[in-house]
């Protein structure tokens, strides 16, 4: 098992707005998980998604599936 800690990523798509998710991709491939948190609560509650939802999730996005205009 590995020790590797997170390494919290923010959007550059948030423009330093404050209400943001940070994500935590390097355990994907380690650990299977995609760590979520809130940017505004870095010690809070983290949601840990398996890979395949986190990328399930990040394709619907991108092919406007929660889109609602």
């Amino acid at each position: 098992m590995t020790n590797e800690s997170p390494r919290w990523y923010t959007s550059s798509y948030s423009s330093n707005g404050g209400a943001c998710v940070e994500v935590a991709a390097n355990l994907a491939a380690t650990r299977g998980i995609v760590p979520v948190r809130d940017s505004k609560v870095a010690g809070g509650p983290v949601a840990n998604v398996p890979v395949a939802a986190f990328s399930a999730f990040v394709a619907a996005v991108r092919d406007g599936k929660f889109d609602t205009v």
